[in-house]
């Protein structure tokens, strides 16, 4: 997910309306023109805008787009972290019409991901200031709580998720974040919802997470820290061994959200700039994703992206004072269920 100042992150949390930050108009399909990057960089891979989602809502001072993923039929979900109670919380975008419609409104979850289900084909939200796993059928119908209360005894923050191939759940909690301090956990919830166990504990602020290629272990990405690692999983699901893979030179941007495509890839979103860094997965940076500079104005984060499954058309969530917005581009690699949501 992404942020907004920690400052208000802690305001909205407390209130119950997490403050989370994170991240066309095209008339083709083809691949936007690169440009040359700063060193170190990659080259430069130039966004385009789809479509305006949201506008800063009056009763939280914000919008905050997040969680793309694509459903059976295409259309693209994307949650409002910051959308207040009877307003969308949960969209369905059409990417080729461009339009959108409410999927789910309540009146108090703070949602910062959805993924579908492998197990069972349900959305599943995290709810970042209550700490629940919340699922909905797929036409956004039936909500149920999948996941409530402490692990090991604290409350989560959840995140971002990733599902493995049996349908269970692993999360990033932000536990510490508003305090700033190095309480976050990567937690794995079996897909009965009944056993919750840590793989990963004292991270600073973990936000981004996603399997690699081939299912054996999971990145995730500290936001406080700005550096992504690697923990390998062994045949249990359990953690077999953990290191730092990615330091991320962000500047005044952070670590987001992370989605990997069908060639191992690592999408990292950043918040605090409308871009996106795209690293192999032997730590190569590869290329930046930007919204160009006369459109950047009043965009603060990119947070996340859904790579079209089994193409390369990316859709990136963006946001601002100047609203919530989709760009797209083309990726480096085709999409996989490891970039379609979280």
């Amino acid at each position: 997910m992404r942020r907004l100042p920690i400052r208000s992150l802690t305001a909205l949390a407390t209130t119950g309306l997490l403050a989370l930050t994170g991240c066309g108009t095209a008339t083709t399909t083809g691949p936007a023109a690169d440009t040359p990057a700063a060193a170190g960089e990659g080259r430069t891979v130039r966004a385009e805008k789809v479509m305006r989602l949201t506008q800063t809502h009056e009763e939280t001072g914000m919008t905050l787009l997040e969680g793309p993923t694509f459903d059976e039929n295409g259309d693209l979900l994307v949650v409002d972290v910051t959308a207040p109670a009877g307003e969308p919380k949960v969209l369905r975008v059409d990417v080729h019409r461009r339009t959108s419609h409410a999927v789910h409104t309540d009146d108090r979850g703070t949602y910062t991901s959805a993924q579908f289900s492998p197990y069972d084909g349900r959305i599943y939200l995290t709810d970042f200031s209550h700490g629940d796993i919340v699922s909905l059928a797929p036409d956004g119908g039936d909500p149920r709580t999948f996941f409530s209360g402490e692990v090991d005894g604290a409350p989560m923050n959840p995140d971002d998720l990733a599902f493995d191939r049996d349908g269970n759940l692993y999360v990033s909690d932000s536990r510490g974040m508003s305090e700033g301090e190095p309480k976050g956990r990567v937690v794995r919830i079996d897909r009965s919802g009944k056993n919750a166990t840590v793989l990963a504990a004292g991270l600073a602020a973990p936000n981004g997470i996603s399997f690699d290629a081939r299912y054996r272990g999971l990145w995730f990405s500290e936001l406080t820290e700005n550096r992504v690692s690697y923990l390998l999983l062994d045949d249990e699901g359990g953690a077999a061994s953990r290191h730092t893979a990615i330091r991320v030179d962000g500047g005044v941007a952070q670590t987001d959200s992370i989605a990997v495509d069908a060639d191992g890839n690592l999408y990292q979103a950043l918040h605090g700039r409308p871009a996106m860094a795209v690293y192999s997965p032997h730590g190569e940076r590869l290329a930046t994703v930007e919204v160009p500079a006369r459109a950047a104005a009043g965009l603060q984060s990119a947070t996340n992206v859904a790579i079209t499954p089994g193409g390369t058309t990316a859709y990136l969530t963006v946001s601002g004072p100047a609203g919530g917005y989709l760009y797209r581009f083309e990726a480096l690699g085709r999409g996989v269920r490891q970039s379609n949501g979280g």
